[in-house]
């Protein structure tokens, strides 16, 4: 790989604060707001429509207007940041890889993602770019950003939908981070399994995938060939319901 492009929410960044501060607004228990997001993500619905359940009919866009004016935006910091992001960031370009951090979030998260100096070529988010994950076109500007051929660029993300599927329809390599309420969720789902070239558990993994080669099938973390046989050796059916996602149309 030449270039190694990663997603943000629950790939370099945790979401527990965004939902905590979410909670607060809505004037509802922490817990209450994660079990509902907990609800959407296993089935395979957008995490937002846990804020729909409490509030029905919400416009969430509107709803993030109304806080920013409030004066309880957006905030993000160190402390935000998975424990793995600076040392595997910081390993992958002195490996001489281009490090790009493209994923969804506002214009406002761009610039706090940028005032943390992280150790990448690029930062930027979709609305910097104007167009969202799962549009073909961001997955268009993200190999336009790589700089290198899309055979030699792999996107890492948590979430099958909006990362995985439609990196690997605009044909870029495609790493299923295990993190995050969707990346546990779906990680042993037949659709991911079969779309990812590799499938890791922590950031640090990926120097270790740098120099190798496209094989038939999906890898698991160590870069062994994925398998859903169990000890017995029967094949293993992992069963979680329908993905969000257009994953026919890919």
């Amino acid at each position: 790989m030449e270039t190694i492009v990663l997603d943000i929410g629950e790939t370099l960044v945790r979401d527990d604060r965004h939902w905590a501060s979410w909670a607060d607004w809505l004037g509802v228990p922490p817990h209450t707001l994660g079990a509902l997001v907990g609800a959407a993500v296993a089935q395979g619905r957008e995490a937002t429509d846990a804020l729909r359940i409490l509030r029905p009919g919400m416009d969430v866009e509107e709803a993030c207007r109304a806080r920013a004016a409030a004066g309880r935006g957006e905030h993000l910091d160190e402390s935000d940041l998975y424990q793995d992001v600076r040392p595997a960031l910081g390993e992958l370009r002195t490996a001489g890889v281009r490090v790009v951090v493209a994923g969804d979030g506002t214009v406002r998260a761009g610039e706090l993602l940028r005032a943390l100096d992280l150790p990448a070529d690029l930062v930027v988010t979709s609305d910097e770019w104007g167009v969202r994950k799962p549009d073909p076109e961001f997955f268009a500007r993200v190999a336009e950003a790589s700089g290198a051929a899309p055979k030699a660029t792999l996107y890492v993300g948590d979430h099958p939908a909006d990362d995985l599927f439609p990196a690997a329809a605009a044909g870029l390599r495609t790493a299923h981070l295990r993190r995050g309420p969707y990346g546990h969720w779906w990680a042993d789902h037949p659709d991911v399994v079969e779309a990812a070239d590799f499938r890791i558990d922590a950031l640090t993994e990926l120097v270790g995938l740098v120099g190798v080669k496209k094989t038939t099938g999906s890898t698991a973390s160590d870069g062994s060939p994925a398998s859903d046989a169990s000890p017995d050796g029967t094949t293993k059916v992992v069963r979680r319901g329908a993905l969000r996602s257009v994953r026919q149309a890919y």
